[in-house]
């Protein structure tokens, strides 16, 4: 179990490393050897995780593609919801994530390893279906058509702001983008229900990590 920790905690240690050098140089740029000096491992270990610089680029594009920090709430519009401005809040800050779309819209690395947009809107896809099922969402939405204009909008207000000449906070950003775009979306009994705001990412994460924090303190004194 031991061994299987540290093999786990470098796999990270490394993914981590290949996205800030990815988010920073671009895949073409990049180099093996500079990812194992950030992230202080040897050859033999970053080769028994990755066979390649494409594998590794695609465990990059795999990583980000997560639901953490979501938590169970009584509409699953709003976990779909949460889902969206969480990720406006970790992609800022966190290279993996600003690693991975970087990696997606290249169109060389499209062609050489593709994308994970397909998991997203399946991801969010599946959120909507059981909104829907639930009685969340219009009836007359396509819950796969709307998860691929809805990424596809998400996608496009980070490429976007960063090209203005003004500086644009993401989280923002997509909360106004949410804003606008529900009502079309949430039945509107529902939609008196949900909160959009640009703090409620940030929010949930810190309810994430104070809840981990409490399990370890708690494992130590048992």
């Amino acid at each position: 179990m031991a061994r299987q920790e540290r093999a786990i905690k470098t796999r990270r240690a490394i993914l981590e490393a290949a996205a800030a050098v990815f988010d920073e140089l671009g895949y073409e740029a990049a180099t093996i050897s500079e990812v194992l000096k950030r992230a202080d491992v040897t050859k033999g270990a970053f080769y028994f995780h990755f066979p390649s610089k494409e594998a590794l680029a695609g465990g990059v594009l795999e990583l980000a593609v997560t639901t953490e920090g979501v938590q169970p709430q009584d509409l699953m519009l709003q976990e779909a919801l949460d889902t969206m401005l969480i990720m406006a809040h970790r992609l800022p800050q966190e290279p993996v994530f600003s690693a991975a779309l970087r990696l997606a819209v290249d169109r060389n690395s499209q062609r050489l390893f593709g994308t994970r947009w397909p998991d997203w809107i399946a991801l969010l896809g599946a959120q909507l279906s059981e909104a829907k099922a639930r009685g969340e969402v219009h009836r007359y939405i396509d819950e796969t058509e709307t998860a691929r204009l809805v990424m596809s909008a998400w996608t496009g207000v980070r490429i976007v702001s960063e090209g203005l000449p003004d500086a644009y906070d993401l989280p923002n950003e997509v909360a106004r983008l949410l804003q606008l775009m529900v009502p079309s979306i949430a039945v509107p009994a529902v939609l008196s229900q949900l909160e959009i705001s640009a703090e409620r990412g940030a929010r949930l994460l810190d309810a994430m990590a104070r809840s981990r924090l409490e399990l370890e303190e708690g494992a130590v004194s048992c």
